[in-house]
């Protein structure tokens, strides 16, 4: 007997998905190259942008961090864009023209994002904090909130595809290809800006840069160079990347005619809003646990995320290039840490006991980098930051292993979705919160040593409370109870 959302349809009517031709490695690594750009581009906004705001602009950590953290706040868009994306298409493609509509409006926006924080910066220092300065600083948040429509307008389409163009036994291949690279492209980024920009000068110091006119000059061009043929770089990765792969590769509209051949309809995909999304993760009291766990081991490796080149500059009296530097040791260590965790940790111990391993590695490579500060070590510090990112691989390998076995199939992908869309919050605040936290460091101490130290001593005790909740978590408890709850928070919305 058929239950009433089947179709009585023969099978001979189902779309022939089999004569699609299949992704080859050639073309995954193809794809890995808007990744890849998007690493770059995290290496232009939250790497350098944030070092000349705190060091060479003077504006205070905690506006600095807030700026950087306004595109993951701004992150919710992604659902309506993914949405639109099903819906509606561009240059005849589903996902393609979205692709690149959002990356030429990430390269242009990100120029002029530069352009107005120099005129902050500029206004900083000739009137002080006066109404003029904060109209910049509120011109300066918009553009870092188009930015990050723009990142959600590349990006979601993109990964929409990504599911458009795989089948599901060669979908986790794919995807661990395509999101290496981002990483790939942080340390590429770091080397080829570094060498564009200069790697000599005064060290920074409390006094602005706009003191020093003949520095502004040579910095000034540099950084301009850097955000006009960087994005435009990343622009044509972007359409190297994905041109003539949607067409190629492309399931999507057979799986929208299966499915109304067994739906009787059109698929219409569940709008998963951030207050939808909270009620997820927050269903039961493992659900909650876990979410709390995710939410603290995020901000936990992510906190040092907008003072990590401020540091490098007020403690170590490093050049612009040589913090831009800094990045690439982070990522080596988050690939070597990735790659160890799927093939050597987790086999052996466990997801959970992983996820716990990752967090104590971050919380030592926290004290570490303390040490670095103190022995004023340039191969100290990178050395901390090289375990931090092997940490924080095994950490979020671990993790988020975990949370793809700990929900049964039925509510997986709402809950992974429900996962995406609060973590980029949970970045957001992580940032935020560690311009916070060096602000106040500043408050409490007059070297900038203890400042900076202040916020890695709160990362390493936030990455040891994340500990504390994953040692509450019961999977088996997890998996009988979450299941249930989730499925009545989904019953509650149709209702």
């Amino acid at each position: 007997m058929n239950s009433p959302h089947q179709s009585s349809q023969p099978d001979s009517e189902l779309p022939n998905l089999s004569s699609h031709p299949q992704l080859n490695l050639l073309s995954m690594f193809r794809m890995g190259l808007f990744q890849m750009g998007l690493g770059i581009m995290s290496l232009l906004i939250a790497g350098l942008l944030n070092r000349l705001m705190i060091n060479e602009l003077v504006i205070p950590a905690t506006l600095a961090a807030g700026f950087i953290a306004i595109p993951l706040f701004v992150s919710p868009a992604r659902v309506w864009f993914g949405q639109t994306s099903d819906a509606k298409t561009i240059f005849g493609m589903h996902r393609t023209g979205y692709v690149w509509i959002g990356a030429v409006m990430f390269a242009i926006v990100g120029f002029f994002t530069t352009q107005v924080m120099w005129q902050l910066g500029r206004s900083v220092y000739e009137v002080g904090w006066t109404g003029s300065t904060y109209g910049w600083a509120i011109l300066l948040s918009g553009m870092f909130a188009l930015y990050g429509i723009s990142i959600s307008l590349s990006s979601t389409p993109f990964a929409a595809l990504l599911v458009d163009i795989s089948d599901e036994e060669e979908r986790s291949k794919l995807v661990s290809i395509v999101w290496s690279m981002l990483m790939v492209g942080i340390v590429i980024g770091a080397i080829v800006v570094s060498r564009l920009l200069p790697c000599t000068g005064t060290p920074p110091s409390n006094v602005s840069i706009y003191a020093q006119g003949d520095r502004l000059t040579q910095l000034q061009s540099a950084i301009d160079l850097v955000f006009l043929a960087v994005p435009a770089a990343v622009v044509g990765l972007t359409v190297f990347a994905t041109y003539g792969i949607e067409k190629k590769y492309s399931r999507y509209k057979f799986r929208v005619a299966q499915n109304e051949i067994l739906n009787g309809s059109a698929a219409s995909e569940d709008k998963l809003t951030l207050g939808r999304a909270l009620q997820v993760l927050t269903a039961s009291k493992q659900t909650g646990l876990f979410f709390s766990f995710l939410l603290m081991m995020t901000i936990g490796i992510f906190m040092q995320d907008a003072i990590m080149e401020p540091f490098g500059g007020a403690v170590f009296g490093m050049s612009i290039c040589a913090t831009t530097q800094l990045n690439a040791a982070f990522g080596m260590g988050t690939l070597m840490g990735l790659s160890a965790s799927g093939f050597w940790v987790i086999p052996r111990i466990g997801k959970q006991a992983s996820a716990r391993l990752g967090c104590y590695l971050v919380a030592a490579s926290c004290l570490l980098l303390l040490i670095s500060g103190f022995l004023q070590k340039t191969w100290a510090l990178q050395a901390a930051l090289a375990l931090f990112g092997f940490a924080s691989g095994i950490t979020t390998s671990g993790a988020l292993s975990l949370m793809l076995d700990l929900t049964a199939a039925e509510t997986a992908g709402t809950f992974v979705g429900a996962w995406g869309l609060s973590q980029a919050i949970a970045r957001g605040l992580a940032t935020l919160s560690g311009g916070i936290v060096l602000d106040i460091g500043k408050k409490i101490f007059d070297t900038p040593m203890f400042a900076y130290s202040f916020v890695f001593i709160c990362e390493g005790l936030v990455m040891i409370f994340a500990v504390v909740l994953l040692t509450r978590v019961n999977v088996q408890e997890f998996r009988t109870d979450a299941k249930r709850a989730i499925a009545n928070v989904l019953a509650n919305e149709l209702d």
